[in-house]
């Protein structure tokens, strides 16, 4: 029986146990530290509260401290499935329990800034395995429009599986092939994390619009800002294509399921479409994220205050063309400068 390791019990990770389940496969679900509630309710009745319904019955769950007793080291995959913040515990879970390059497929997106530039967290992944273990951890990563909720319920979903071993590429998406989970197979690791990580970026500028609606006087039609929010979703496009290329990957990975595919699903609703509301509201981040949204991570916002800096100098220096890339520019300056988001149409349109 394939055996897969999920590290994360959150509600990507644990979604990620239906497509493995229909294929007749074991699941250990290893909640991380923060996780307890979750794990606990698991092992009871299989019953995972965030998801708000039943796992199959091939799930095990396993708090942190049983990582080991999971034995990843005879499982086929580990998912990854973590937050962007909590890589850095993960990478030590598994230097404390790996003794065999397991494949990992990573389900956690972002990026980090380095001394030289930005780099993507599956390379960010295999190097420290390495590193620390003395031997190559294979790393994949998945992007695409999945919502968890939607996955659980075994709704159709679309992604794409990358990885630079396109043969583990395909063994790997041989043991997803679930009837409700359909993935294609990309050998272009950094343009899929880029516009993965970047999408919740966009998703703030996207979701401006609402906020401006609300502020506007209503019209005697009732005219919406759909234009509004089309021309800014039409120009997280032309930036994703912009960041894939300049940070070494396809710029065609952004006109496909992790590019505008994710960008789209991630714009109708979520944690960052909301903060962007609260933006076009009129609302200084700082204030937004501690009077709204002070339970939340905002993925976009986190990612603008990591990699702000990074961006900065890129532009300074020309690696990345700052008069092509006005929006992006408008949401650095919104959250790492605390300044209201405000959209300068001549700097836009010239």
């Amino acid at each position: 029986m394939t055996r897969i390791v999920v590290l994360g019990a959150g509600v990507m990770g644990s979604a990620m146990a239906m497509p493995s389940a229909a294929m007749g496969h074991q699941i250990d679900l290893v909640g991380t530290h923060l996780d307890g509630d979750i794990i606990r309710s698991v092992s009871g009745n299989g019953f995972h509260p965030k998801l708000n319904l039943k796992l199959p019955d091939q799930v095990r769950a396993y708090e942190w401290t049983g990582l080991s007793a999971a034995d990843p080291n005879s499982a086929d995959l580990i998912l990854l499935g973590v937050s962007s913040a909590g890589v850095t515990w993960a990478i030590d879970r598994l230097v404390e329990t790996l003794t065999r390059p397991v494949p990992v497929l990573m389900i956690t997106k972002g990026l980090s800034s380095t001394l030289t530039g930005i780099e993507i967290f599956p390379a960010i992944v295999a190097r420290e395995l390495k590193s620390r273990l003395g031997f190559d951890v294979p790393v994949m990563a998945i992007g695409g429009p999945c919502i968890a909720g939607e996955l659980a319920a075994l709704r159709d979903t679309m992604v794409v599986i990358t990885g630079q071993d396109q043969a583990l590429v395909a063994r790997t998406i041989a043991m997803l092939d679930a009837p409700f989970y359909h993935a294609r197979a990309s050998d272009d690791v950094i343009g899929i994390e880029v516009c993965a990580a970047f999408k919740n970026f966009f998703a703030l500028g996207v979701g401006w619009a609402a906020g401006r609606l609300e502020q506007a006087d209503p019209a005697a039609n009732n005219a919406k800002m759909h234009n509004l929010a089309a021309g800014l979703f039409a120009q997280s496009l032309v930036e994703l294509r912009i960041l894939a290329q300049a940070l070494g990957g396809n710029p065609a990975s952004a006109d496909g399921l992790a590019g505008v595919g994710d960008l789209y699903v991630t714009c109708l609703a979520g944690r960052n479409s909301r903060m962007g509301r609260l933006l076009g509201l009129g609302h200084a981040y700082s204030y937004a994220k501690s009077h709204f949204m002070a339970e939340d991570t905002i993925e976009g916002a986190e990612l603008a205050l990591s990699i702000g800096p990074a961006l900065q100098a890129m532009w300074a220096d020309n690696r990345l063309p700052r008069d092509r890339m006005p929006l992006a520019l408008t949401i650095v300056d919104a959250i790492c400068n605390d300044a209201i988001l405000h959209i300068d149409w001549e700097r836009f349109m010239r």
